[in-house]
This record gives C-alpha cells, sequence and structure tokens, in this order.
C-alpha cells in the first residue's frame, strides 16, 4: 500500500485502540475523562505510534504485540502538550486546529489531564505482552526514563530557560535531543522490543531515531516561521514572539534546511543493518523532510 494509506490505516488502528483503552467520557468523574478524551481525540499525525509500529514490522513482529506501546507513546505525548501549552509553559491558546484544553477545561483540569494520560500511559504499556529479551519492567523504564527529568521533562526546563537568551548550536541541539529526539526514538525502541529485536537492530533503530527527531525539529522550526496558523493547526510565529531559540534563529533558515536534509541522510544510512525490511521507515523519513517544501 501507499505511503499516505498506510499512515491513515496505522493511525485508525492506534485511534480505536485508544477508543478501548480511555475511560469513556462519561465515566465518573465525567470532566476530567471528556478533557482527556478532547486532548487525545484533537487529531494530529500519530507519527510516534506509527514509529512504534513500523519498527516492530521491521523487527518481524506482530502488531497486535506492539498495540499497546504505541497507545502509550501517544498518551505521554499528549500529555506533554497539554502542559506545554498551559500559560505557565509555553502559552498557547490553539493545539491541532481546536482551543487547546486548558481553554475549554480551564487551567487547573488541564493540569490534571496531563497528569491523568501521564498515568494512563503506563496502565496501557503493561498491557504489552513480554517477548525473550524484554519484558514489562523494560518496557515500563524505557517510557519512565524518556519521560523524566533527564529528557523530555529537562528538555522543557532547558527550553523554559533558553527563552530571551541567545543560545548556541550545541544548546539548542541538546534541548532537543532531550525534548524531541528522546520521545521519537523510544517509539522506535519501544515497537522493536515488542518484536524481540536484536540488540544490532535495536542500535540501528536508536540512531534512526536520533537523527529522525532531530530533522523533526528543525523542520517544525522552520515551518513555524514559513507558514500560517491555518496551515500549523497551532499559532504560527510562537517562537519568535517569546524569543525563542530556534534552528531557524541560530543556522539561518537555508542552513537549517541544509540540516533538516543532513540528519535526514544520516537517519537512513542508520537503517542499513535492517536492509529492505526497514523501507516504511525510510519513507516515513523522506515524508517529513518533504513536509517544509
Amino acid at each position: 500500500m501507499s505511503l499516505k494509506v498506510y499512515l491513515a490505516a496505522r493511525a485508525a488502528e492506534v485511534d480505536a485502540a485508544m477508543d478501548v483503552f480511555l475511560p469513556k467520557a462519561k465515566q465518573r468523574p465525567a470532566t476530567i475523562h471528556a478533557a482527556m478524551r478532547y486532548a487525545v481525540f484533537a487529531g494530529g499525525k500519530r507519527l510516534r505510534p506509527v514509529l512504534c509500529l513500523a519498527a516492530a514490522e521491521a523487527c518481524g513482529g506482530a502488531l497486535a504485540n506492539a498495540i499497546a506501546a504505541a497507545c502509550a507513546l501517544e498518551l505521554m505525548h499528549t500529555y506533554s502538550l497539554v502542559h506545554d501549552d498551559l500559560p505557565a509553559m509555553d502559552d498557547d491558546d490553539l493545539r491541532r486546529g481546536r482551543p487547546t484544553c486548558h481553554k475549554v477545561y480551564g487551567e487547573g483540569m488541564a493540569v490534571l489531564c496531563g497528569d491523568a494520560l501521564l498515568t494512563e500511559a503506563f496502565i496501557v504499556l503493561a498491557q504489552t505482552p513480554a517477548t525473550k529479551r524484554y519484558g514489562t519492567r523494560d518496557y515500563i523504564t524505557e517510557l519512565a526514563t524518556t519521560g523524566g527529568s533527564k529528557k523530555l521533562i529537562g528538555g522543557q526546563v532547558m527550553d523554559l530557560e533558553g527563552e530571551g537568551k541567545k543560545l548556541t548550536r550545541r544548546e539548542l541541539v541538546r534541548i532537543h535531543e532531550a525534548k524531541t529526539a528522546a520521545l521519537l526514538t523510544t517509539s522506535l525502541r519501544l515497537g522493536a522490543m515488542t518484536a524481540n529485536a536484536t540488540p544490532a537492530k535495536l542500535l540501528a533503530l536508536t540512531e534512526f531515531g536520533h537523527a529522525l527527531g532531530l530533522a523533526f525539529q528543525v523542520i517544525d522550526d522552520i515551518l513555524d516561521c514559513t507558514q500560517s496558523t491555518e496551515v500549523l493547526g497551532k499559532t504560527a510565529g510562537k517562537d519568535q514572539a517569546v524569543e525563542k531559540s530556534t534552528y531557524p534563529a541560530v543556522l539561518g533558515l537555508e542552513a537549517s534546511r541544509r540540516e533538516a536534509a543532513k540528519l535526514t541522510a544520516a537517519a537512513m544510512a542508520a537503517l542499513k543493518p535492517l536492509d529492505r525490511q526497514a523501507v516504511r521507515l525510510e519513507e516515513i523519513a523522506a515524508y517529513l523532510l518533504r513536509r517544509e517544501y
């Protein structure tokens, strides 16, 4: 099937599974469950769960064994967006083309919504079947480490502390290794782990995820300063408004485009140990690079 059809099919499978995993909107206390579903089902590319499923396929695994991990990744990602959008963080009113969670449910409920989604992610992840090499402890440790103070949260801390400052290229990379690349890498690693991947394949996917994650962030930064709010589904020019260091701000626009292409090429090269099994992952990497053009 074409990549477009593949992405839509996998996203639909993830949405159907999350609909089952999440508490129903009317389950008491209804407000928090409605807020959780509002945030989760606001749309989005489902990139992280799709990468998880694609990595499982590339390692010869069954999608049924990876679906819980894929959903857990999307729940963690959505929690991070809900909290990032809060007035105390990035202070944004629009996400995926709709009012952000705190604009609809209030700041207090949005905080609790993010907390609940993060907790739910581990409940869902724990339902992933063990393999010969990896068990529930490995899955939980993998995702918890990624979501902790040294990676996802640490990246947000560095991002907040960097506002209004002129960061070096290395400082910028450090932020996005933690904030963006870490969760994309873990998406691939968890998918591979559910397929009982060999250490060599797991390493290849780790290197692929790191390069792909940084390329994804470079392109996001380019889009933020070149596209409209309507196209992005979130407030355009927000980074510049809060004096946040971005790749175009640090490197310049054209150099950022070259950097995105260079990182994508590095990601492709990392997949060589998987040979033809990684074709779908290569297609996804190429597709993400084309978002900018």
